[in-house]
């Protein structure tokens, strides 16, 4: 293994790791902005109310995101098996 593979190997690694937490960030910052927006228009300034939607929201979109984030690990790992198998 030299420092190109090693190279490749990153960069695949970081943008598996963006595509798997990325959509589940954006609903989470979303949901947080939204709810922060709407804290701003009523002035009403409760704890619990950016935590549990928040929460809740994050939770229902990881489950709903669940097969494509396994499938996007699995294969990434494949990806690192082939190389191990080829002797790359």
């Amino acid at each position: 293994m030299n420092i190109g593979d090693f190279l490749d190997i990153s960069r695949d690694g970081i943008g598996v790791l963006l595509l798997t937490v990325g959509p589940l960030m954006l609903i989470s910052l979303t949901v947080g902005l939204s709810i922060a927006l709407f804290q701003a228009l009523t002035q009403i300034q409760e704890m619990t109310l950016t935590f549990v939607p928040k929460i809740l929201v994050t939770f229902l979109s990881l489950l709903v995101l669940l097969p494509y984030m396994i499938s996007q690990v699995t294969g990434f790992m494949e990806r690192i098996s082939q190389m191990i198998i080829n002797g790359a």
